[in-house]
């Protein structure tokens, strides 16, 4: 039984769900807008907003674990930091957005796009 296990397993093992999620994460702060599928989306939501808040805090223990949850992209950090970071400072909580489209042409799943607001 699954109680109280709320988070997706996408048919996948738990690494395989950590790369899924760090890919993702990666993308949206370098694009700061993707389109994925709908429960990627979901997932994903609350994965980028500890991230952002960690990282609102500026400091190098939250860098550092930043860097080791993103698989050490550095790049990619400093601009969470410094750019993505800085723009919610006076906010608390929902940094991100998800816009439903309709179901894909090809196999029916439901798309979304997940941006910072």
């Amino acid at each position: 039984m699954r109680h109280h296990n709320t988070k997706r397993k996408f048919g996948r093992v738990k690494k395989q769900k950590n790369a899924l999620m760090n890919s993702l994460a990666l993308n949206l702060i370098v694009r700061e807008k993707i389109k994925t599928t709908e429960p990627k989306a979901k997932e994903l939501r609350p994965f980028i907003e500890k991230l952002v808040t960690h990282a609102k805090k500026g400091d190098a223990a939250t860098r550092r674990l930043i860097i080791s949850k993103l698989a050490n992209r550095k790049r990619e950090v400093k601009k969470l930091f410094e750019v993505i970071a800085p723009k919610y400072t006076d906010k608390k909580g929902g940094y991100t957005r998800i816009v439903k489209l309709g179901a894909r042409k090809s196999d029916g799943t439901k798309m979304a796009i997940i941006e910072f607001i």
